[in-house]
This record gives C-alpha cells, structure tokens and sequence, in this order.
C-alpha cells in the first residue's frame, strides 16, 4: 500500500467511513492537492508509524490546535481522539492544560469546540 493509501486507512480507522466519503464528495480539482498531501504527509507518513499511539497523537493535535486557535481542525480531532479512545475526562484536562501555555482565550474556545462534539455524540 502506498503512502496516500495508507494514510486514507488511518483517516478511515480515525474518523470513519462517513468521513471518507464526505470528503471525497467535495474534492476537485481545486483541493485534490491539499487532500492527497493531507493523506500522504499527515496521515501516511506521519500519523501511520507505531513510535506512539494513536490516543497520544490525537491528545498532542488537540493541544497544538488549541494553542494554534484552529477550531475546525479541532473539531475532525477531537472526534478522532474520542474514537481513539480519550475519554471526556481526559478531553477536558488536555483543554484545562492547555489555558496554562496556550492562554485562557484560545482554551475557552477549544472547550467551546469541544463540547459541541461532545453534545453531538451524547457523550454530555
């Protein structure tokens, strides 16, 4: 399996299938590039290798998106991260870290993200 391939099973594994399918409703010839680096880069090159788990991956995306304010992104991770088995528990302490480092504006706003993925999965 090739890089892209690869990293479309990992997207598969940590979003789901529905994701997959979405996504591909939307690509053209436009975002094809971005969409294939994102699947080669991200996912197969850098996501893939078992140096460390998939639950620490999504808990250091979490914490980087927050700090870097990128809500939409946060919003596909913290879903994967509760597909990779991070408890809410554990989503709400990374966030609370996070207000630390990161700053209180940009974790208010990530626990805002949050907890609408968490209220769309009943998990709140």
């Amino acid at each position: 399996m090739d890089r892209i391939e690869t990293g479309r099973q990992v997207l598969r594994e940590l979003m789901g299938e529905d994701f997959l399918v979405q996504r591909a409703g939307r690509r053209n010839d436009f975002n094809a590039a971005v969409q294939d680096y994102t699947d080669d880069v991200c996912f197969g090159t850098v996501w893939s290798p078992p140096g460390i788990d998939r639950k620490m991956r999504s808990i250091l995306n979490i914490a980087m998106l927050t700090a870097l304010c990128r809500p939409n992104q946060l919003r596909s991770h913290v879903e994967g991260a509760i597909n990779n088995g991070c408890t809410v528990e554990e989503l709400r302490e990374i966030l609370l870290h996070t207000a630390v480092y990161a700053g209180l504006p940009a974790a208010v706003e990530a626990f805002k993200v949050a907890e609408e993925v968490l209220e769309k999965k009943n998990l709140l």
